[in-house]
């Protein structure tokens, strides 16, 4: 099946942001901030090390089922299958969408997008104003918040994390994409890989740990992004601490631009990777 104009352009999109990922060449203070952070942690025995990364590990895989087996879900799944209908209204399976244009897939997609990250900037804004417990759960927030956006993308463009593969990639998407882009190139080519080795889509062949040491800046951020909402909360404006509300409002919906661009990207691919058009 020959492609349209506006899949030839969305795949060229894509193919040109591939090459820029790979192309990537971090500045030096990145390159020292990376250093340190490896340094620091391995301060720790590596026995604890092991421990750290394998809870983290744990505690995406449950969150993951968490939110994939909530009727919150259940409910997106059933509203993005209703806006698949409007387009062809004999879809009847989540993989049905699949057959729907790149065009009628991005309009839905956009839908996904633009409401998680108005989730994100609403949490940042809650966290940053001025109470203790919307702070303390600003990260589990983002999590939910971020995982949840990936696996919606994912089911509208047909590909549903109920399956070990599916799942796998959606959990290593999410980490991908929270990754400095720095490192997001490699992480990139071990998605590649995956698919490569993927053979029926079911079972998960690759790499099962997720987080090291190259994840941690992620978490670091937030904890400078809350020490900075803690700075500047009691100066306020007509009552309101605006200033850190607006840094964490303005943090969270970067961090959710980052992540839904990214995963955006990964299931344009893998749409037209099912459609041959793209080389594993």
């Amino acid at each position: 099946m020959s492609l349209t104009e506006r899949e030839k352009q969305v795949l060229g999109n894509l193919q040109d942001w591939e090459v820029s990922l790979a192309d990537y060449q971090p500045n030096d203070l990145e390159l020292a901030y990376d250093r340190y952070l490896e340094r620091t942690f391995s301060l720790l025995p590596e026995e604890i090390q092991k421990e750290f990364f394998s809870r983290f590990d744990s505690g995406l895989f449950h969150l993951h089922s968490l939110i994939q087996g909530s009727q919150l879900q259940m409910d997106a799944k059933e509203r993005i299958l209703s806006a698949g209908r409007v387009f062809n209204p004999e879809l009847g399976s989540i993989s049905d969408l699949r057959d729907l244009s790149i065009e009628q897939l991005e309009y839905i997609a956009e839908q996904q997008i633009a409401r998680h990250r108005m989730y994100s900037f609403v949490q940042g804004g809650l966290s940053g104003s001025g109470g203790n417990l919307p702070l303390v759960s600003d990260i589990p927030a983002m999590a939910v918040i971020n995982l949840r956006a990936v696996q919606l993308i994912g089911l509208t463009y047909g590909f549903e994390a109920n399956t070990p593969f599916e799942m796998m990639a959606a959990l290593k998407v999410f980490h991908v994409a929270m990754m400095p882009k720095r490192l997001q190139g490699s992480g990139w080519m071990e998605l590649m890989d995956d698919l490569q080795e993927a053979g029926d889509f079911y079972f998960y062949l690759g790499k099962e740990e997720l987080t090291d040491v190259t994840w941690l800046e992620q978490p670091v951020n937030h904890i400078f992004k809350g020490l900075a909402i803690i700075l500047f909360r009691k100066r306020l404006l007509q009552g309101l601490p605006v200033i850190s509300m607006a840094i964490g409002a303005g943090a969270n919906y970067q961090l959710t631009r980052r992540v839904t661009d990214f995963a955006h990207k990964y299931y344009q691919m893998r749409y037209f990777l099912h459609r041959g058009e793209w080389n594993k």
